[in-house]
């Protein structure tokens, strides 16, 4: 069952082209050329980007978010953790195409099992997407704490 969402705010792109085309946000703050990796079987253009790096970027930053605010209600700090998040992207068993993620949580001022502890909290309870992927994309997480 999805849970409903209370909308608080709302960020809209447009894509030409799919994968070898453009994107860009209507608040034209984001602007890239896309194109496949040679790797998939794509021209693999210089100085373009892919919807998986942009995946990664945008869930690297809710997720180190998400460490930090469940840190603070714990009365800690992980503002300065750093959050590195791979994205992979191949043929899935069933058919089509899947995505894997590994996360990495570095934050040497935390002690290893809070940091863990925070981060599963992260997980499970705060970080858009993790909750949007949760039970279609595998997860691998490494934490590394003080």
């Amino acid at each position: 069952m999805i849970s409903p969402v209370k909308i608080l705010v709302t960020a809209t792109a447009v894509n030409t082209g799919g994968r070898n085309g453009h994107s860009e946000t209507t608040d034209k703050l984001v602007s890239v050329d896309l194109s496949v990796r040679k790797e998939m079987g794509g021209p693999g253009k210089p100085g373009t980007t892919t919807p998986e790096h942009l995946f990664a970027a945008g869930y690297a930053a809710c997720f180190g978010g998400a460490v930090d605010f469940i840190a603070r209600s714990h009365k800690k700090n992980a503002a300065g953790a750093s959050v590195t998040c791979s994205v992979g992207v191949g043929p899935r068993e069933a058919g089509g195409l899947g995505l894997a993620v590994k996360l990495r949580i570095v934050d040497k001022t935390l002690p290893q099992a809070e940091l863990e502890q925070f981060v599963h909290e992260a997980d499970e309870k705060i970080c858009a997407y993790s909750n949007a992927i949760r039970g279609n994309v595998a997860v691998d997480f490494e934490i590394v704490g003080g």
